[in-house]
C-alpha cells in the first residue's frame, strides 16, 4: 500500500515538471516569435528556424498552436525569411503530414514569388509534400472531404511546377525538372531490376480501393510527365545546365525503372544527333562528356541488355574508348542469365517469310519492328542503306561541304572504330531516321513517302518502272504483321556526267596600261567613298570601311590620298574610318597583317613614316583654326586614347597644346588620362606633364600642378614625380637660376639673377606635393642651407600654405624641429611661427622648441612662436630678452601674450594681462635698461582692450604693496590716469598710501609722486596736507607752480578747518611762523 502511495506521488510530480516544462517551452515560442516580429532580417530568419527544431523535434504538441503564427511570416518583405518558412513546410511535411491541408495554400502562394530564390527554395520543397501527400492519402483508411480537397490543391502545384519548366531562370528550370523525376518516380511500379532506396515510394504502395488517386490515372500522369521531361530535353532552346540535368533525370529514371530504359536511349540518341543550336564550342563539350557519363551509368544496369548495341555505338560515336565500355558492361555470365530469362518469359515469335536477298543489295539482317514510327522508319533505311547507296549520299553531299573544316567538327570529332559493322549500319539508320523525323517526315505522312520514294528512285533505281517492289513507310500499317520489304535491286547503269571545258581569262583579255589601271583603280574608290549612304541603307558599313582602310593601306599613294581627303573633309562624321586606318596602318607597321609584304613594299614609305603622318593629318586638322571641327576636345580625346600607339611628333603636337592658354585645360587634361591608359608611354607623357608644372602662365601651371597631384594621390609613378621635384628643388643651390626653367615652353625669358619669379618655378611642384609626402620637408632644409640670402627670403614667404596643409601634428615637422639643421633656424623658426600663428602650440611642439633652445639655439625668438605654450616662470625669465628685440617683434611677443593676434576662442597664455605689467616693471635694470621697459609698458597701455581700468586698478594696487616700490610705479600711476581719468579716488587713496609708506625716500618715485599730485590738482591738495613740512617744503621746490594754489585752498578754509592744518605746513605755505 505504502509503495502505490509513493508510485503515485511520483507520477503526479513528474506530471508537474512535465506541464511546467511544457508551459516554459511555450513561452519561448512566443517569445521567439514576438522577436522575429519585431526584430530585422536575420532576427527573423534565426526565430523562425530555433521555434521549427522546437516545435517538430522537441515539443510537437505545440505545432498546431503556432502554425499559423508561423506560416503568417510567409508575407514577409524579406526573401531570406521567406525561404526560411519554405524549409519550416518542408520539414513539417516529412514529421507531421496530418497539417498538410493547412501547408499547401502558403506553399502555392510561396511559388508564386517575386524573388527567385524563393520560388527554387519552394520548388525544392514542393517535392518532399508532394511525396509526403501521397503517402498521407495512400494511408488513410477513411477518405474524407479535407483529405480530396488537399489532394487536389497538391495536384495542382504539381501542374503549375510542370509548367515551370518554360520558366526565364536557368535554377527554377532545372528545379522544376528535379520535381517532375519525383514525380515519375512516385507514380510509376517498380520493376525486378529497379534500383532501390531506403524509404522508397511507387506505386506499388498505393492501395488499389483508393478513390481520390486512382492507379491507372496516376500511371498515365507519369507516363506523360515523362515525355514533357523529354520533349524539354530535346529542345532547340534548351541551355546547357537543363539539357545536363535532364540527362541526369532520365538516367535516374531508366535505372530505378527500368521499363522506361529504351525511351530513355532514344533521347539520348535524338539528342547526340540534333544537339541545341545556341550552345557554345565548351558547352558542346561539356554536353558531349555528361551523355558519355549517363550511358556508360546506364551500361552497368541489367535492364540495358535489350539497347547494348545502341548503347555501344552511341559511346563509341562520344569518344569512347572499347576498354572503357568493356570496364562498364556486364559480365559475359550477366548477359547470358539475361538472355536466357528473357527468352524464357518471351516464347519466341513465328519467323516471317522472307524473301532471298539478290546480289548487290544490303546484307543487313533486318531487325524486329516495333510499333512506332521511329522504328519503322529506322527499319525502312537501315533495309535500303547499301554500299552503293551511301556512296552516292556521299558524292551528292560533297558539294554542301565548306572548303575549310570547321573548329566545332575538328574538336568534336571521333573516328569510328566499327564502321561497316551490322550494328554501325543500324546506328547510322537510327541517326538518319531521327533527323528525318525531326524534319517533319514520318512513315503515316504523305509528304513522308513521296520524299523517300523520290530520293531512293533518285539514287537506286534507274529506268526501272517496277516500284511495287519498294515497300514505302505509308504502306506500312501498325495493325498488321509487317512483312519484310523487297529489297532493292542495285544500279545497272550509271550515267556518265560529261566534262565541261574551264574557261580561261586569258584567252579572252588583254592586259591593260599601268596608267589605266590606276585610273579605273581611284575611279573605283571614289565610288566607294560616295556610296556611304548605300552602304548605311543596305547594312554594308563595316565591310564598306574594311574596304576603303585596306586600299589606303597597300595602294599607291594616289588611292591613299582620295581617302586621306575624303577623312579630313569631315573628321568629325568620319573619326570611326580614321581609327580602322589608323589600326590597319598599325598592323602593317607591327607586321600582323597576313597581306603580302610584297604588295607594300612595292608603293609606299616606311611603314611608320605613313602611321606618324596619318596620325599627325588627323590631329593637325582638329587642331586648326582655319576650319573650326565641331567637339574637336571630343575627337581628340578619341584619337589619342583609341589609336593604337602615339608616336613622338603626335606628343610633341599635344604637348604643344598643353603650352596654348586656350587649349591648356582640355590638352592638360587629355596628358593625365594618357599616363594612366597608355602603360608603354607612360613616362613621357608624364614628363610632358611635369614640364609645365614650372610654367610661367598661372592658368596653365595650376591645371598641371593639379594633374600631377591627383597622379600622385592615384600612386601612379609617385618615385618618379617625387625626384623631379627633388631635382627642381636642387636648381636652388646654384649659384644662378639654370637655363631649363627658361624658353617658349616655360613661358618666361632669361635672367642671370635669382629672382621671386625663377625660385617660385623650382619651388611649383615641389610645395604642392609637400602635405601628401611630409618626408620631403627635410630635403628643403639641407638645400636651404645652401642657398643665397634673396632665395632663403623666397623660401620663406613661400612656405605659409603647404605647411598650414601638413598641420601642427605632422611627425616630419616635429622631426625637423627636434633635428634642425645647422644655418636652417631662421627656417624652422619660420615654420613654427606659421604653424601657431592662429592657433595656440601643441604640447610636443612646445617640448621640442624648448628642447632645442635649451641644448643648441640659444637666439630667444626661437621661443616666440610657442610663448603660450611655456609656463608662467619661463615666460617671465625670458621678457628681458624678449623686449630687448626690434620692435616690431616686441609687438608680435605681446600680441600673443595678450592674445590680441588669435581670432577664436581657443586663446591661452601663460600670463594674464595683469602679471605681464607687474612683470615688466619688476625686471632687473641689469638685464635690460630703464628705457626699454618703460617702451614695454607704454606698448601695455595701448592695448586698451586687454588693459582696462580694472585691470590697471589690480596692477597699482599689486605695486603698491611691494617693498621697496619699482621704479616705475608711479609712471604706472601717471599713465593710468591720463588714460582713465576715473580712477582718480582710487589714484588718491593710492597717494595717501604712498605717504605712510615714506615714498620720499625712494628720489626717481617721489619725483613721480609729485608731478602725479601737480596733474591731479585740486583733488591732490588734500595729500599735499597730509605731508610733513619738510616734503610739503621739498614739493615746492620741485613744483612751484603749486605753493599758490594750496595757498587759496587753504585759505578757503573755515577756521575749524584751518584749525586741523599742521602750524608746520601752514608755515610752510604762508612763509610765517605761526604762533
Amino acid at each position: 500500500m505504502a509503495s502505490a502511495d509513493g508510485e503515485s506521488r511520483r507520477s503526479t510530480a513528474a506530471q508537474y515538471f512535465a506541464d511546467e516544462e511544457e508551459d516554459g517551452t511555450e513561452n519561448r515560442v512566443v517569445s521567439l516569435l514576438n522577436e522575429a516580429m519585431l526584430g530585422n532580417d536575420k532576427v527573423k530568419s534565426d526565430n523562425i528556424r530555433k521555434v521549427q527544431e522546437i516545435a517538430i523535434h522537441m515539443s510537437p504538441n505545440l505545432l498546431d498552436n503556432f502554425l499559423d503564427e508561423i506560416l503568417a511570416f510567409q508575407r514577409d518583405p524579406c526573401a531570406d525569411v521567406r525561404k526560411a518558412i519554405v524549409g519550416f513546410i518542408e520539414e513539417v511535411s516529412k514529421h507531421e503530414p496530418e497539417v498538410l491541408p493547412r501547408l499547401t495554400s502558403a506553399l502555392m502562394a510561396l511559388l508564386r514569388d517575386e524573388s527567385v530564390q524563393v520560388i527554387k527554395r519552394a520548388v525544392q520543397a514542393a517535392s518532399q509534400v508532394y511525396k509526403a501527400t501521397l503517402m498521407w492519402i495512400s494511408k488513410s483508411k477513411t477518405v474524407s472531404e479535407t483529405l480530396e480537397k488537399t489532394w487536389q490543391e497538391v495536384v495542382q502545384i504539381r501542374n503549375f511546377i510542370s509548367d515551370m519548366v518554360d520558366h526565364d531562370n536557368d535554377g527554377v528550370r532545372t528545379q522544376s525538372v528535379k520535381f517532375l523525376e519525383i514525380v515519375v518516380l512516385l507514380q510509376t511500379y517498380t520493376d525486378a531490376d529497379s534500383v532501390r532506396k531506403a524509404n522508397d515510394f511507387s506505386l506499388d504502395d498505393v492501395p488499389m480501393a483508393l478513390k481520390v488517386a486512382k492507379r491507372r490515372r496516376l500511371e498515365d500522369e507519369a507516363v506523360a510527365t515523362l515525355e514533357h521531361i523529354i520533349k524539354f530535353h530535346g529542345s532547340a532552346h534548351i541551355s546547357s545546365v537543363n539539357l545536363m540535368a535532364c540527362m541526369g533525370t532520365l538516367t535516374l529514371i531508366a535505372k530505378m525503372r527500368p521499363q522506361y530504359m529504351a525511351k530513355v536511349i532514344i533521347a539520348f540518341e535524338t539528342l547526340h544527333t540534333n544537339l541545341p543550336p545556341t550552345l557554345s564550342k565548351s558547352q558542346v563539350s561539356s554536353v558531349r562528356k555528361h551523355l558519355k557519363l549517363q550511358l556508360l551509368n546506364l551500361l552497368k544496369h541489367p535492364a540495358a541488355f535489350e539497347m547494348l548495341s545502341n548503347i555501344t555505338t552511341l559511346l563509341m560515336d562520344l569518344g569512347a574508348t572499347q576498354n572503357e565500355i568493356a570496364k562498364n558492361s556486364p559480365k559475359p555470365e550477366e548477359v547470358r542469365k539475361r538472355q536466357k530469362k528473357l527468352e524464357a518469359q518471351q516464347p519466341p515469335a513465328k519467323k516471317p517469310k522472307l524473301d532471298t536477298p539478290e546480289a548487290g543489295t544490303s546484307d543487313v539482317s533486318r531487325p524486329t519492328l516495333s510499333s512506332s514510327d521511329l522504328d519503322r522508319l529506322e527499319f525502312f533505311i537501315a533495309d535500303r542503306l547499301g554500299v552503293d547507296l551511301a556512296a552516292q549520299l556521299i558524292m551528292q553531299a560533297m558539294k554542301f561541304l565548306p572548303e575549310k573544316m570547321p573548329n566545332t567538327f575538328s574538336s568534336t570529332y571521333t573516328p569510328i572504330a566499327a564502321a561497316g559493322t551490322h550494328g554501325q549500319i543500324k546506328h547510322v539508320a537510327r541517326l538518319m531516321a531521327t533527323q528525318i523525323a525531326s524534319a517533319g517526315f514520318g512513315p503515316d505522312c504523305t509528304r513522308a513517302s513521296a520524299a523517300l520514294t523520290s530520293v531512293f528512285n533518285k539514287k537506286l533505281l534507274e529506268d526501272d518502272d517496277d516500284d511495287d517492289d519498294i515497300i514505302l513507310p505509308m504502306q506500312i500499317e501498325p495493325s498488321k504483321p509487317i512483312e519484310a520489304p523487297t529489297p532493292v535491286p542495285a544500279p545497272t547503269k550509271i550515267t556518265k556526267i560529261p566534262k565541261i571545258k574551264t574557261m580561261k581569262l586569258a584567252e579572252i583579255t588583254k592586259p591593260m596600261s599601268s596608267k589605266v589601271r590606276n585610273k579605273m583603280v581611284q575611279m573605283a574608290v571614289v565610288r566607294i567613298l560616295k556610296a556611304d549612304n548605300s552602304a548605311v541603307l543596305g547594312g554594308a558599313m563595316i565591310t564598306r570601311c574594311k574596304i576603303l582602310t585596306s586600299l589606303a593601306s597597300q595602294f599607291p599613294s594616289e588611292v591613299r590620298g582620295e581617302i586621306y581627303s575624303y577623312v579630313l573633309e569631315n573628321v568629325s562624321e568620319r573619326c570611326d574610318l580614321a581609327l580602322q586606318w589608323l589600326y590597319e596602318e598599325y598592323s602593317y607597321m607591327q607586321g600582323f597583317n597576313r597581306s603580302s609584304s610584297l604588295l607594300r613594299k612595292q608603293y609606299a614609305e616606311a611603314p611608320e613614316e605613313n602611321y606618324n603622318k596619318l596620325l599627325c593629318g588627323i590631329i593637325n586638322t582638329l587642331i586648326s583654326n582655319e576650319n573650326p571641327v565641331k567637339d574637336h576636345d571630343t575627337l581628340m580625346w578619341r584619337i589619342y586614347l583609341e589609336s593604337p600607339t602615339i608616336t613622338d611628333d603626335a606628343v610633341e603636337i599635344l604637348k604643344a597644346q598643353c603650352g596654348s592658354e586656350e587649349n591648356a585645360s582640355s590638352s592638360i587634361a587629355l596628358l593625365e588620362h594618357l599616363v594612366t591608359k597608355r602603360p608603354p608611354k607612360q613616362l613621357l607623357f608624364l614628363n610632358c606633364l611635369l614640364l609645365y608644372t614650372a610654367h610661367e602662365n598661372n592658368l596653365i601651371r595650376s591645371r598641371a600642378l593639379s594633374a600631377v597631384y591627383e597622379l600622385y594621390e592615384k600612386g601612379v609613378q609617385c618615385k618618379v614625380i617625387e625626384d623631379y621635384a627633388i631635382f627642381y628643388l636642387g636648381f636652388l643651390r646654384l649659384p644662378n637660376p639654370p637655363e631649363v626653367i627658361f624658353g617658349e615652353d616655360r613661358g618666361r625669358e632669361n635672367t642671370k639673377d635669382w629672382n621671386e619669379n625663377c625660385v617660385k618655378a623650382c619651388l611649383y611642384l615641389y610645395l604642392s606635393l609637400l602635405p601628401l609626402n611630409e618626408s620631403m620637408i627635410h630635403e628643403l632644409a639641407k638645400i636651404y642651407v645652401q642657398t643665397v640670402a634673396d632665395v632663403k627670403r623666397t623660401i620663406l614667404r613661400l612656405l605659409e600654405q603647404p605647411i598650414r596643409g601638413m598641420g601642427m601634428e605632422s611627425p616630419q615637422l616635429l622631426k625637423l624641429v627636434e633635428e634642425c639643421p645647422k644655418g636652417a633656424e631662421t627656417l624652422v623658426t619660420r615654420v613654427i611661427h606659421i604653424l601657431t600663428e592662429k592657433s595656440p602650440p601643441s604640447t610636443e611642439l612646445v617640448n621640442r622648441v624648448r628642447d632645442l633652445y635649451h641644448s643648441r639655439v640659444s637666439d630667444v625668438r626661437f621661443l616666440i612662436p610657442v610663448l603660450n605654450g611655456l609656463t608662467k616662470k619661463e615666460v617671465i625669465g625670458a621678457l628681458p630678452k624678449l623686449i630687448s628685440l626690434n620692435p616690431v617683434v616686441v609687438k608680435e611677443v605681446f600680441n600673443r601674450l595678450l592674445g590680441t593676434h588669435s581670432e577664436g576662442s581657443s586663446y591661452t597664455s601663460p600670463l594674464t594681462p595683469a602679471e605681464l605689467l607687474i612683470a615688466l616693471h619688476n625686471i632687473d635694470t641689469s638685464k635690460a635698461d630703464m628705457k626699454t621697459i618703460m617702451k614695454a609698458t607704454s606698448f601695455c597701455f595701448g592695448e586698451q582692450q586687454a588693459y582696462t581700468q580694472e585691470v590697471l586698478a589690480v596692477v597699482m594696487q599689486s605695486l603698491m604693496e611691494q617693498s621697496p616700490l619699482p621704479t616705475l610705479f608711479m609712471r604706472t600711476v601717471i599713465q593710468s590716469f591720463a588714460l582713465y581719468p576715473r580712477l582718480i579716488g582710487f589714484i588718491m587713496n593710492i597717494l595717501q598710501r604712498l605717504i605712510q609708506k615714506q615714498v620720499w625716500k625712494q628720489k626717481k618715485v617721489w619725483e613721480g609722486f609729485v608731478k602725479c599730485c601737480q596733474r591731479a590738482m585740486p583733488q591732490s591738495f588734500q595729500v599735499l596736507l597730509q605731508l610733513p613740512a619738510p616734503q610739503l617744503e621739498d614739493v615746492f621746490t620741485i613744483c612751484p607752480d603749486m605753493k599758490m594754489p594750496l595757498l587759496e585752498h587753504v585759505q578757503s578754509f573755515t577756521e575749524n578747518q584751518r584749525a586741523h592744518v599742521p602750524s608746520t605746513v601752514m608755515e610752510v605755505l604762508t612763509g610765517k611762523v605761526v604762533l
